[in-house]
């Protein structure tokens, strides 16, 4: 067999056609199949060469899409003119505002019926968003007076789980009412630490996202 010249060329070809079906049909009911019907003749070798399984295809997708706007919360993170306090409330609020979402919350299926997706969101919380944004965050906010608690990394931890897993309908398929209840639960536990960093602005756009979420289904 020829060695492909262009994997990058290819791999942009799969996740294109991968996440245009996605979004027509649906990823629990788009097949493995339906992506390579789609690819102009693309053998089923070559794109297992790149992606082992459908899962692997949407978090390539994900990934891709985030890509950019996880460099604007690098630059929150990383802005030396605003106190940790402020970060932290200015990190979830753009995190919450990203256009991307719309898409995300199109795209993703129901996490508990696919526990491959589920133990990735899960690494990625705790491995890569709570050490690498949420922490730091604290950390500062620790050194300049605006953030009090001994446990950096744990806070962020369980800042970072409730925000993505606990009140993520797509983990535990909660309707508008029990999410916004959770929300409600997340202020309060946040103001119990001294952050009054959750606004209704924030809370009118999870319930958007919630909305895009249950129309798909």
């Amino acid at each position: 067999m020829a060695r492909n010249k262009h994997p990058e060329e290819t791999v942009n070809l799969i996740l294109d056609t991968a996440f245009r079906l996605f979004m027509e049909k649906g990823y629990e009911y788009t097949s493995i199949q339906d992506i390579i019907d789609n690819l102009g003749g693309l053998s089923k070798g070559a794109i297992y060469h790149h992606f082992k399984s459908k899962e692997d295809m949407l978090i390539a997708v994900t990934d891709r899409m985030t890509a950019d706007s996880n460099k604007i919360l690098a630059d929150i993170r990383d802005n030396p003119g605003i106190s940790g306090k402020e970060k932290l409330k200015t990190i979830f609020k753009t995190s919450v505002n990203r256009s991307v979402n719309n898409d995300i919350f199109s795209v993703c299926p129901n996490f508990k019926n696919n526990s491959k997706l589920l133990f990735s969101l899960l690494h990625e919380t705790v491995h890569e968003a709570a050490p690498d944004y949420i922490a730091p965050i604290i950390k500062q906010g620790i050194s300049d007076g605006s953030i009090q608690t001994e446990y950096p990394e744990q806070l962020a931890e369980l800042i970072i789980l409730a925000a993505n897993i606990w009140m993520n309908p797509m983990v535990f398929d909660n309707t508008k009412e029990e999410i916004y209840c959770k929300f409600m639960v997340f202020r309060q536990m946040m103001q119990g630490f001294g952050l009054d960093i959750i606004d209704d602005e924030i809370l009118g756009r999870m319930m958007e996202l919630v909305s895009i979420y249950e129309e798909k289904k």
